[in-house]
Formats: C-alpha cells, structure tokens, sequence
C-alpha cells in the first residue's frame, strides 16, 4: 500500500515540476500519504494477536474415564490445556514431590494455593470459576447445588458400583479393603463384582428422573459439569456388555453431538483401550 501511494503521489506531481511552489505542493501530500501508510502497518501490529500459550497443564491418563472428564471438559470450554501422559510416571519422585496423592488428572496452575489440584469435580468447578464458566458451572446457588449433589452423588454412589462392577475387566486395582482386592476366592470375587453390577441400576435412574427432571441434562439446555462426568463414567460399562436404559443411550448420544470433538476425541482414547482389553480377553 504505501508504494502504490507513493507512486500515485510523484504522478500528479509531474506536470507541475516546473513551477516553483511545486516543491511545497508535493511535500504536503507526501508527508499526508507518508502518515497514513506508516499509520497502517502500524495498526496491523496492534491487531495481530500473539499465540496463545496454554494456561494450564494437565498431567492425565488416556484410559481414564476420570481424566476424560477434564480432558472433555477443557476442550469444550475452549481452555488451551496442555496435556502430558502421566502414564507410569505418578510414582515418581517428581511426580510425588508436587502430587503427594499420585492422582490424575491434575493440573498446574500458578492461581493455586499449592500449584496442583486433581480430582475431575474438583478441577472442573476451579476452572470455571477462574473463567466464569456460567454455562457449564451457573453462579446461581441453587442451580450450583444441583450441579454439585449430582456430582457428588456420582462420585460417593454411582462411581464405586461402576468401578467395582468394571475394574477387574479393565485390569485396573481395586480399593484396598474391598473383595476384589482381597485374597478371597475368585467366585467370591466374581459375586461381589456381580452384585456392584446389579446396584447400578438403582443410583443412575435417580440422574434420569431426579436431576434431569425431563431436560436434555442436568445444566439444561446445555451439558454442565456435571453431564460431563456422568456421560465419562458411563463409557466404562460398555467393559461389561452393561445394558444401559434407552434414555441413557439418548442422553449420552445428545451430549456427544452438542459437544463434537470436544467429547469424541477423549472419549476415543477411553473406547479403544476397552476395546483393547476386550480383544485381549477373547483371545
């Protein structure tokens, strides 16, 4: 642009070369056009913005349906995450040094306390308020507390019946205390795997006719928080050949389209490990 300026202006000075205010004549408008393409450039700078560098790292594991959640999360609220596999590497002595807990999914970020948060619910609520997040967190008390009892009843009541009734299936380790961790014989074992099973049921319709309350989801016209980590807990069932009600199927269908790839690429991390181990088992 300012050659082409540049050009234009020595054209029309031309014929007027051999008049002596000519010299006057041409400066002005030259320093004019000068001005405004200097000014242009100058204004494309201020424009362009810098890459965005990730505001948070995520320390996580692929097969996890717990680190799904965030993973899901992050993507679908446009947070630039950047993500590190942890895998075999929350026992180290770094890993330990920051994460006495040794658990995934975590975070790092300079806003916090200690550096670190993990737990999914945990990490999910934190960013949202860091980014006013209303539509996945609502500051409103009362739809917050709703967001919050159907996680926190996920995580007390729904998810130990998943994680007992899948993990041995998964190859994950149970919890110490529990007969799946036990020394107990296999048939033992087998029953109380059973028996987790058979008390799913029970706590998922309570997400149905409870806390949906006939919406689309929890949030309502949009998936919460909370949507998020019952969709990711759900996945691990297809281990099992669990056969999910109809309007669960729908649910967790409409959840994955209205979040895209959001859902579907972490989501394709936890459905080819289970597909992975399924393989594995027929063999």
């Amino acid at each position: 642009m300012a050659k082409t300026a540049t050009k234009s202006a020595k054209a029309k000075a031309a014929p007027k070369a051999a008049e002596k205010p000519a010299a006057k004549a041409v400066k002005a408008p030259a320093a004019k056009i000068s001005a405004k393409a200097a000014a242009k450039p100058a204004a494309a700078k201020t424009k362009a913005k810098p890459a965005k560098k990730p505001g948070v790292r995520l320390s996580m594991l692929r097969p996890s349906v717990n680190n799904m959640t965030v993973r899901v999360f992050a993507r679908a609220a446009g947070l630039d995450a950047a993500e590190t596999d942890a895998w075999g590497h929350t026992r180290s002595p770094e890993f330990l040094a920051r994460n006495p807990a040794h658990l995934t999914p975590m975070i790092e970020d300079k806003g916090l306390p200690r550096g670190v948060l993990w737990e999914s619910c945990a990490i999910m609520q934190y960013l949202s308020n860091k980014h006013g997040l209303e539509k996945f967190y609502p500051k409103a008390p009362a739809k917050r507390a709703m967001i919050d009892s159907a996680m926190f009843y996920l995580v007390g009541t729904l998810y130990p019946y998943i994680a007992r009734a899948t993990y041995p299936a998964l190859g994950f380790p149970q919890y110490a205390g529990e007969v799946g961790h036990s020394d107990a014989h296999p048939d033992r074992k087998s029953e109380a795997q059973k028996a987790a099973e058979a008390a799913i049921a029970e706590p998922l319709e309570v997400f149905h006719s409870f806390f949906r309350d006939g919406k689309p989801f929890i949030g309502g016209k949009n998936p919460s928080i909370a949507d998020i980590r019952l969709a990711a807990t759900l996945e691990f069932l297809a281990v099992i050949d669990y056969t999910l009600p109809k309007w669960a199927k729908e649910y967790m269908a409409a959840l994955e389209k209205k979040l895209g790839k959001a859902y579907a690429e972490p989501a394709g991390d936890v459905r080819g490990y289970i597909a992975h181990v399924r393989s594995q088992a027929k063999a």
